[in-house]
């Protein structure tokens, strides 16, 4: 007998599930009894989708199937409603990580937009962390408050109308993220809303701005300076066929993290260039 909760292998009142047809269009629905789903493949009732196992095939009442999967992170990203330009899930994963996100945490953001790297933060702090997103349009931010009421992580998110030109409203954050075209001039209000040796980071589109920004870095003493870009090539999954797609997201954006120090020291410490991952072998003492 499995020992596993057979509850986890199934879905439940409420949850968020994802629909996936023959073509990969994909439909997201929050589970409600009694309520339906109208598709261009006919209708599915919500009812008969409560209590089915995890990659199941349903059917709407014209006989058309679908896959019934739970949706990941990825997946709810790449359908993010948008009002501006967001972050690409290959930047979100490596700003994740580089951050250091995780349960309980305190973080900041400036720059909301449609709130695709907010749902993100706000989905790897769990009930027990806080995400801080500020913005200077309330606009743009109700598209993003939308957002993260159909996921149901509203209620780990504050969003703020503020100008963090006057300095942000919390401190001691665990990280920060700025996705603005100027970050280089917030680096001071970055260091006094960061505890010391957080996490910082942001995306810039030219050389000229990761420039300015890196001046501004050094001369508040942020030490292990990074700067890279991502890059992702898709591969056609056909055993007998595979070969790379036609197309490849490349540069998105140049992201730039770095960690606040008490250091006095006017030479920060940095990645070496060749990559955080290709560093170079001590050589012994002769």
């Amino acid at each position: 007998m499995n020992s596993h909760n057979s509850s986890s292998y199934t879905t439940s009142v409420g949850d968020l599930v994802q629909l996936v047809s023959p073509t990969n269009k994909k439909i997201f629905v929050r589970l409600t009894p009694g309520y339906q789903i109208h598709t261009h493949r006919g209708v599915v009732f919500h009812d008969e989708l409560i209590g089915v196992p995890w990659g199941s095939e349903v059917h709407s009442h014209t006989g058309s199937s679908f896959i019934l999967l739970k949706p990941t992170l990825h997946d709810l990203l790449i359908e993010t409603k948008r009002n501006t330009q967001i972050l690409y899930p290959k930047d979100i994963g490596y700003i994740l990580l580089k951050l250091g996100i995780g349960e309980g945490q305190t973080i900041l953001e400036a720059g909301t937009g449609s709130g695709a790297l907010t749902t993100a933060f706000a989905w790897y702090v769990g009930k027990s962390g806080r995400v801080f997103s500020y913005d200077i349009r309330a606009d743009i931010q109700n598209l993003a408050r939308k957002n993260l009421q159909q996921l149901g992580l509203e209620e780990r998110v504050t969003l703020k109308t503020k100008d963090i030109r006057d300095g942000f409203d919390e401190n001691e954050a665990d990280a920060l993220f700025l996705d603005l075209p100027n970050p280089f001039d917030y680096i001071e209000q970055v260091a006094k809303a960061l505890k010391p040796g957080g996490n910082f980071g942001t995306i810039l589109p030219t050389t000229n701005q990761v420039q300015k920004l890196l001046s501004a870095l050094n001369s508040h003493h942020f030490g292990f300076l990074e700067v890279c870009e991502i890059l992702i090539r898709y591969y056609r999954p056909f055993a007998d066929k595979l070969r790379p797609t036609d197309r490849m997201v490349a540069h998105t954006g140049y992201l730039v993290f770095a960690r606040p120090t008490l250091a006095e020291s006017s030479s920060p410490i940095s990645i070496p260039q060749s990559s955080a991952t290709d560093l170079e072998e001590p050589t012994p003492d002769e």
